[in-house]
């Protein structure tokens, strides 16, 4: 006897997945998206380790494996704060739940064109408008000839929240920069750790990550200054220079986030972060753009597009494309229930 039965709809931006879910879903209760995700979290949980319900028991079966696997991202779609909105998302991984997630904003942008929900024209942008834990984001979808091309993602303000914080790590001591752009993250060059951004050095790459943030568990600028669902350190993010393009600066990225997850792009909401820190570096003005490469050879670009009494807004501009749609079965008898991780 089947007791779940769940239907997704595939995407992948610059290389990481997203699994959509939009059916089927339980009802979570909650005014706002926020509040959705802290119930989801439940009570004496945390964003990594969230206590069972219903609803995390579709997350474990499709981050799990056989259906999932250590490396998956998706979201739930629930409705959003208000009628200014198109939806809201609830994103997860494979340890919990996250308050931001631009490659996702991206997948979903695809998504809500492709499929008829949000009207866009055969040529031109539509404007996707989406409710997420930490505020409303848009995914404004660029079209040409019937087809989606690309999609930019304007993300809520972007502060710094600190600069050149002193971290002891087994690599030695390192300076960390901290910005909050949807969630918080930690930059730290790869360089200064003797690391390069290589698939070859991943291992050292995720200890280091998972060390670096540890060690800044308890420091109080990874707080957000108005919102303390926002708080901690989501995503460490080491990042080495490449040579200047034409039309602007050229780094490569890798983003270790959740329990030792490695985003295979270069991280939506992480470019953020890095613009801001560009910017308050002066090695970036408004409008200049950021080729952002991932760890895998695939690049967002992005830019700042004005300030904030919050920081600076920026806009991260990727592409997505859906990989497959799935119907995900539970069978009574499975003793593995909603699977595994190694």
């Amino acid at each position: 006897m089947v007791i779940a039965a769940i239907e997704t709809v595939d995407y992948h931006a610059a290389g990481e997945p997203f699994r959509i879910v939009s059916q089927g879903l339980p009802t979570v209760a909650g005014d706002t998206v926020a509040e959705r995700r802290a119930i989801v979290i439940g009570a004496g949980g945390t964003a990594t380790a969230p206590r069972p319900g219903p609803l995390d028991d579709i997350r474990r079966l499709l981050t799990r494996e056989p259906r999932g696997h250590g490396g998956m991202y998706g979201g739930f779609v629930v409705p959003p704060d208000d009628g200014e909105a198109h939806l809201g998302v609830l994103f997860w991984h494979k340890d919990g739940y996250s308050t931001a997630c631009g490659h996702g904003t991206i997948a979903l942008g695809a998504w809500a064109v492709d499929s008829g929900r949000v009207a866009a024209p055969a040529d031109g942008t539509a404007r996707v408008y989406i409710d997420v834990p930490s505020g409303r984001v848009t995914a404004i979808v660029h079209r040409r000839a019937g087809r989606t091309t690309s999609v930019t993602f304007r993300n809520v303000p972007t502060g710094i929240a600190a600069r050149k914080i002193p971290v002891t790590t087994s690599r030695g001591p390192v300076q960390v920069d901290l910005a909050h752009s949807g969630a918080c993250y930690a930059s730290v060059s790869a360089t200064s750790l003797g690391l390069a951004v290589t698939p070859e050095q991943l291992p050292e790459i995720t200890a280091i990550g998972r060390e670096i943030r540890a060690a800044l568990a308890d420091e109080p600028a990874t707080r957000h200054p108005d919102d303390p669902r926002l708080s901690g350190v989501y995503g460490v993010i080491l990042h080495e220079e490449l040579p200047d393009t034409g039309t602007g600066l050229h780094q490569r990225n890798v983003t270790v986030f959740a329990d030792g997850q490695i985003d295979r792009s270069p991280c939506g909401s992480g470019t953020s972060a890095r613009l801001a820190l560009l910017a308050d570096s002066g090695r970036i003005a408004t409008g200049d753009e950021l080729r952002h490469e991932s760890i895998i050879g695939t690049v967002f670009t992005g830019r700042v597009v004005g300030t904030h009494a919050a920081g600076v807004v920026t806009e991260v501009t990727g592409t997505a494309y859906r990989t497959g749609e799935h119907r995900f079965l539970l069978d009574a008898d499975d003793s593995l229930g909603t699977g595994f991780l190694l």
